[in-house]
């Protein structure tokens, strides 16, 4: 067991965001026994400047790169850091479904899983170009403790499936 503790989740597109919530929702069950609070389970679309504003502390976006992406003008409340003269760009996702707790030093954590549209469409709503991750629930995220609870949690991740990746530093 190290210090910083990487891990992602994934759930197929077919799964659905009330699934996922109800699972986040046995999650929260646990994470409270465990002692985490304050702790709360959001189901949401980013549809409003202030839940995009919400999306950008809390998810990282799908980063990519792609010559059709290059010198096209793309709308920045879904696209974030894009750079036309590169062709690369972060696209915002669409609806997330997340489990915050709180830690006993007032410090947040978020798990949980964020759709991302399927398409990459320029300020004229003209397609350029399918977006990678073809529709799945995706999410990756990091916490620096060595506390057990944060890998009991990602723990139950892995039973139900939805882990993609770890790494125990």
């Amino acid at each position: 067991m190290g210090l910083t503790y990487h891990f992602s989740f994934g759930a197929p597109n077919a799964v659905s965001a009330d699934e996922l919530e109800e699972f986040l929702r046995d999650v929260e069950q646990e994470a409270i026994q465990m002692g985490f609070g304050p702790t709360t389970v959001m189901n949401g679309p980013f549809d409003t400047a202030e839940r995009r504003e919400f999306a950008k502390r809390v998810a990282r976006g799908i980063p990519f790169e792609d010559e059709r992406l290059k010198g096209v003008s793309l709308p920045s409340a879904q696209y974030w850091s894009h750079n036309p003269a590169t062709g690369s760009c972060r696209v915002a996702p669409e609806h997330g479904v997340v489990l915050v707790l709180t830690d006993s030093h007032r410090r947040e954590t978020v798990f949980g899983f964020f759709r991302h549209p399927a398409v990459v469409r320029d300020d004229g709503g003209r397609v350029v170009m399918p977006v990678p991750g073809d529709g799945a629930w995706t999410s990756g995220n990091f916490v620096v403790s060595p506390d057990q609870r944060y890998r009991q949690i990602v723990r139950r991740f892995a039973d139900a499936g939805y882990l993609t990746s770890e790494l125990d530093e």
